[in-house]
Protein backbone atom coordinates (compact mmCIF):
# COMPACT_ATOMS: atom_id res chain seq x y z
CA UNK A 1 0.00 0.00 0.00
CA UNK A 2 2.82 2.57 0.86
CA UNK A 3 4.06 2.82 -3.06
CA UNK A 4 0.12 4.25 -4.07
CA UNK A 5 -0.06 6.37 -0.77
CA UNK A 6 3.60 7.69 -1.98
CA UNK A 7 2.34 8.23 -5.66
CA UNK A 8 -1.41 9.78 -4.02
CA UNK A 9 1.15 11.94 -2.09
CA UNK A 10 3.04 13.07 -5.18
CA UNK A 11 0.17 14.42 -7.14
CA UNK A 12 -1.15 16.50 -4.46
CA UNK A 13 2.52 18.04 -3.94
CA UNK A 14 2.64 18.59 -7.67
CA UNK A 15 -0.71 19.53 -8.17
CA UNK A 16 0.04 22.15 -5.48
CA UNK A 17 3.78 23.27 -6.99
CA UNK A 18 2.31 23.73 -10.83
CA UNK A 19 0.17 26.44 -8.69
CA UNK A 20 2.66 27.97 -6.94
CA UNK A 21 4.86 28.33 -10.59
CA UNK A 22 1.58 30.52 -11.80
CA UNK A 23 3.46 33.99 -12.03
CA UNK A 24 3.19 37.07 -10.40
CA UNK A 25 1.26 35.78 -7.22
CA UNK A 26 -2.29 34.64 -8.82
CA UNK A 27 -1.57 31.11 -8.03
CA UNK A 28 -0.69 31.72 -4.36
CA UNK A 29 -4.18 32.01 -3.10
CA UNK A 30 -5.19 28.71 -4.94
CA UNK A 31 -2.45 26.69 -4.29
CA UNK A 32 -3.19 27.32 -0.63
CA UNK A 33 -6.55 26.55 -0.70
CA UNK A 34 -5.51 23.35 -2.18
CA UNK A 35 -3.14 22.55 -0.12
CA UNK A 36 -5.16 23.28 2.78
CA UNK A 37 -7.77 20.90 1.24
CA UNK A 38 -5.07 18.25 1.24
CA UNK A 39 -4.24 18.01 4.31
CA UNK A 40 -1.13 20.05 4.03
CA UNK A 41 0.02 22.57 6.84
CA UNK A 42 1.82 25.83 5.95
CA UNK A 43 5.43 23.99 6.65
CA UNK A 44 4.54 22.04 3.35
CA UNK A 45 3.08 24.73 1.24
CA UNK A 46 6.10 27.05 2.21
CA UNK A 47 8.86 24.62 1.01
CA UNK A 48 6.83 24.05 -2.28
CA UNK A 49 6.80 27.87 -2.88
CA UNK A 50 10.42 27.92 -2.37
CA UNK A 51 10.79 25.26 -4.72
CA UNK A 52 8.66 27.25 -6.92
CA UNK A 53 11.10 30.05 -6.46
CA UNK A 54 14.33 28.01 -7.34
CA UNK A 55 12.56 26.92 -10.40
CA UNK A 56 11.86 30.55 -11.13
CA UNK A 57 15.89 31.43 -10.29
CA UNK A 58 17.28 28.79 -12.71
CA UNK A 59 14.78 29.48 -15.67
CA UNK A 60 14.59 33.56 -15.37
CA UNK A 61 18.56 33.88 -15.19
CA UNK A 62 19.45 32.32 -18.21
CA UNK A 63 16.18 34.73 -19.98
CA UNK A 64 17.71 37.67 -18.32
CA UNK A 65 20.93 37.36 -19.28
CA UNK A 66 19.94 36.50 -23.16
CA UNK A 67 17.97 39.83 -23.43
CA UNK A 68 20.66 41.57 -21.95
CA UNK A 69 23.39 40.22 -24.40
CA UNK A 70 20.57 40.60 -27.08
CA UNK A 71 20.23 44.21 -26.45
CA UNK A 72 23.53 44.63 -26.92
CA UNK A 73 23.20 44.02 -30.82
CA UNK A 74 18.97 45.17 -31.09
CA UNK A 75 18.30 48.98 -31.07
CA UNK A 76 14.99 48.77 -29.78
CA UNK A 77 15.43 46.24 -27.41
CA UNK A 78 18.46 48.13 -25.73
CA UNK A 79 16.17 51.66 -25.69
CA UNK A 80 13.64 49.24 -23.62
CA UNK A 81 16.76 47.98 -21.40
CA UNK A 82 17.52 51.83 -20.99
CA UNK A 83 14.07 52.65 -19.61
CA UNK A 84 13.49 49.59 -17.61
CA UNK A 85 16.79 50.70 -15.83
CA UNK A 86 16.09 53.94 -15.25
CA UNK A 87 12.69 53.00 -13.66
CA UNK A 88 14.88 50.75 -11.73
CA UNK A 89 17.25 53.36 -10.44
CA UNK A 90 14.19 55.46 -9.38
CA UNK A 91 12.57 52.82 -7.31
CA UNK A 92 16.40 52.23 -5.82
CA UNK A 93 16.94 56.19 -5.22
CA UNK A 94 14.28 56.48 -2.75
CA UNK A 95 16.45 54.11 -0.55
CA UNK A 96 19.46 55.76 -0.60
CA UNK A 97 22.67 55.25 -3.26
CA UNK A 98 23.38 52.00 -2.55
CA UNK A 99 20.63 50.32 -0.62
CA UNK A 100 21.09 47.08 1.53
CA UNK A 101 20.06 43.83 1.22
CA UNK A 102 16.79 44.57 3.51
CA UNK A 103 15.62 47.18 1.11
CA UNK A 104 16.21 45.19 -1.71
CA UNK A 105 14.12 42.39 -0.01
CA UNK A 106 11.55 44.56 0.49
CA UNK A 107 11.91 45.67 -3.57
CA UNK A 108 10.86 41.68 -3.93
CA UNK A 109 8.14 41.45 -1.58
CA UNK A 110 6.79 44.80 -2.88
CA UNK A 111 6.65 43.67 -7.13
CA UNK A 112 7.78 40.39 -7.47
CA UNK A 113 10.64 38.26 -7.58
CA UNK A 114 11.69 39.28 -11.04
CA UNK A 115 12.24 42.85 -10.51
CA UNK A 116 13.59 41.94 -7.17
CA UNK A 117 16.11 40.05 -8.69
CA UNK A 118 16.90 42.99 -11.63
CA UNK A 119 17.02 45.40 -8.34
CA UNK A 120 19.87 43.01 -6.56
CA UNK A 121 21.54 42.54 -10.18
CA UNK A 122 21.74 46.47 -10.64
CA UNK A 123 23.52 46.51 -7.16
CA UNK A 124 26.51 43.86 -7.81
CA UNK A 125 24.84 41.34 -6.26
CA UNK A 126 25.78 37.85 -8.24
CA UNK A 127 23.16 35.00 -8.97
CA UNK A 128 23.63 33.28 -5.47
CA UNK A 129 22.90 36.32 -3.41
CA UNK A 130 20.65 38.15 -5.88
CA UNK A 131 18.25 35.18 -6.19
CA UNK A 132 18.89 34.85 -1.98
CA UNK A 133 17.38 38.29 -1.76
CA UNK A 134 14.40 38.16 -4.25
CA UNK A 135 13.11 34.85 -2.75
CA UNK A 136 13.51 36.04 1.07
CA UNK A 137 11.27 38.87 -0.07
CA UNK A 138 8.73 36.54 -2.16
CA UNK A 139 8.48 33.86 0.37
CA UNK A 140 7.50 36.98 3.05
CA UNK A 141 4.72 37.86 0.32
CA UNK A 142 4.02 34.08 0.38
CA UNK A 143 3.48 34.18 4.21
CA UNK A 144 1.06 36.84 4.16
CA UNK A 145 -0.83 36.03 1.26
CA UNK A 146 -1.16 32.23 2.65
CA UNK A 147 -2.14 33.64 5.97
CA UNK A 148 -4.12 36.03 4.81
CA UNK A 149 -6.17 33.11 2.34
CA UNK A 150 -6.34 30.23 5.48
CA UNK A 151 -7.73 33.37 7.53
CA UNK A 152 -10.32 34.44 5.26
CA UNK A 153 -11.05 30.58 4.35
CA UNK A 154 -12.24 29.93 7.90
CA UNK A 155 -14.65 32.77 7.91
CA UNK A 156 -15.72 32.17 4.77
CA UNK A 157 -16.12 28.30 4.59
CA UNK A 158 -15.51 27.99 0.95
CA UNK A 159 -11.98 28.16 -0.39
CA UNK A 160 -13.28 29.30 -4.21
CA UNK A 161 -14.50 32.71 -2.27
CA UNK A 162 -11.64 32.86 -0.23
CA UNK A 163 -8.86 32.96 -3.01
CA UNK A 164 -11.20 34.99 -5.39
CA UNK A 165 -11.08 37.61 -2.54
CA UNK A 166 -7.62 37.42 -2.11
CA UNK A 167 -6.47 38.16 -5.69
CA UNK A 168 -9.10 40.69 -6.25
CA UNK A 169 -7.01 42.63 -2.90
CA UNK A 170 -3.90 41.62 -4.29
CA UNK A 171 -4.72 43.31 -7.60
CA UNK A 172 -6.67 46.56 -6.39
CA UNK A 173 -4.75 47.57 -2.98
CA UNK A 174 -1.69 48.33 -4.70
CA UNK A 175 -4.10 50.16 -7.53
CA UNK A 176 -5.82 52.03 -5.11
CA UNK A 177 -3.11 53.14 -2.73
CA UNK A 178 -1.34 54.43 -6.15
CA UNK A 179 -4.28 56.37 -7.44
CA UNK A 180 -5.20 57.84 -3.38
CA UNK A 181 -1.60 59.04 -3.39
CA UNK A 182 -2.06 60.68 -6.58
CA UNK A 183 -4.86 62.90 -4.91
CA UNK A 184 -3.29 63.28 -1.90
CA UNK A 185 -5.45 61.02 0.24
CA UNK A 186 -2.75 59.10 1.83
CA UNK A 187 0.01 60.97 2.87
CA UNK A 188 3.70 59.94 1.99
CA UNK A 189 5.56 59.21 4.82
CA UNK A 190 9.11 59.66 2.74
CA UNK A 191 8.34 62.96 1.98
CA UNK A 192 7.25 63.97 6.34
CA UNK A 193 9.93 66.12 7.71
Amino acid sequence: MAPVHSVHSFKNFWDVFVLFTVPVGGGIPAGVILANSRGMGWLAMSALYFCSDVLLAFVFEPMMMVVLWLARHIPILANTLKISREITAKTIARYGTKPGPVVLIMIAFGVDPMTGRAAALSQGHSFLTGWAIAIAGDMLFFWVVMASTLFLNNILGDGTWAAVVIMVLMISIPALYRKWKDRGIVIDIEKQP
